[in-house]
């Protein structure tokens, strides 16, 4: 499912304007994102938690020549989904 798509089955749900409903989408993601920026951690009970995590340092390798590369450590952004997430799949 794409951005759209969402948008759209969202509309679905909550009987909205489709620009309203973008609006909301990207209030989350906006939302989401300054919180994971600021070092917190967001919660949703139910649905999971947002959270960055170290991800460490490796050595890789370039596809193109094969040669061997150390890859730096570096922050990610990370989901785990919560229970009822979980059972509902």
């Amino acid at each position: 499912m794409n951005k759209k798509q969402f948008i759209e089955r969202m509309v679905e749900h909550t009987d909205s304007p489709k620009a309203e409903a973008r609006n909301h989408l990207e209030a989350f993601t906006t939302t989401i994102t300054e919180a994971l920026q600021a070092g917190e951690e967001v919660q949703l009970p139910g649905f999971g938690k947002f959270y960055v995590r170290e991800q460490k340092a490796r050595e890789g390798k370039n596809p193109q020549t094969g040669k061997r590369m150390q890859i730096d450590a570096r922050k990610v952004p990370s989901f785990k989904a919560g229970k009822s997430l979980k059972e509902s799949v």
